[in-house]
């Protein structure tokens, strides 16, 4: 076991060396819940040649009303594992925001978790599309973060018309696609996910990583046609 892993760390090629969306802090939202199953993920994403991950626990006011605060002393937390484990990978720490009027309050405070300084990564409901959407974009645009929408393929509000993403594009949305959605080739979500990176409108890949089985099939992923296809038809911004 020792040496298949020690092999596979060796010759293994990612294309990718920063993830930018995962849930690996434990306990504080649906993702990891323990600190052994957080090193146990960051280990993997390390086999598989990640050199820096960008956790992003979610930030959703009803649910998980986690703040920059709670999401820092977390991050130590796990540094200070790694280092214990000698486990040479960068860890930082932003955030999965949820487009509600507390994102909004947040947005107007400049207390946003971001990453590369000024990106900033939300979600929306799935089924219904947010009647502040275009003002939260606006407010982020004006206060000089750049939007970043989490796996737009899940948004069925955006499945009519492959311009409704456009229209997003042009008021200056940046879109993460998730690994996950592209492991099958059925389903609604996998053929918006595909006719995205067809239309070259994907900016980031993300694992979304909430459990050892999303890594698990990540490798997959990484080394398909559809990942060649997706870097040579986008402009991907992951190796920052």
């Amino acid at each position: 076991m020792f040496l298949t892993s020690l092999f596979k760390k060796k010759t293994y090629q990612n294309p990718f060396k920063v993830d930018i969306h995962s849930h690996l802090l434990p306990g504080i939202d649906d993702g990891a819940q323990s600190l052994k199953e957080s090193l146990s993920l960051i280990k993997q994403f390390h086999l598989l040649g990640y050199s820096k991950l960008i956790t992003t626990p979610h930030i959703i006011s009803d649910y998980y009303p986690n703040n920059r605060e709670i999401i820092t002393e977390k991050l130590h937390t796990v540094e200070e594992a790694l280092k214990v484990e000698e486990i040479d990978i960068c860890l930082e720490a932003s955030a999965e925001y949820y487009a509600d009027m507390n994102f909004l309050y947040l947005i107007e405070d400049e207390e946003l978790l971001t990453f590369m300084n000024h990106y900033v990564l939300f979600e929306t409901a799935y089924m219904t599309k947010p009647l502040i959407l275009e003002e939260i974009i606006r407010n982020l645009l004006q206060k000089g973060y750049i939007p970043v929408l989490a796996h737009p393929e899940r948004y069925t509000y955006l499945h009519h018309d492959i311009e409704a993403y456009k229209r997003l594009k042009a008021l200056g949305v940046l879109f993460q696609v998730n690994a996950r959605s592209l492991y099958a080739k059925s389903g609604s979500t996998s053929k918006i996910a595909l006719q995205l990176i067809k239309q070259g409108l994907v900016d980031f890949i993300g694992s979304d990583a909430h459990r050892m089985r999303d890594i698990n099939k990540l490798e997959s992923f990484l080394k398909s046609s559809t990942c060649q296809k997706m870097i040579k038809l986008n402009n991907i911004k992951n190796n920052f």
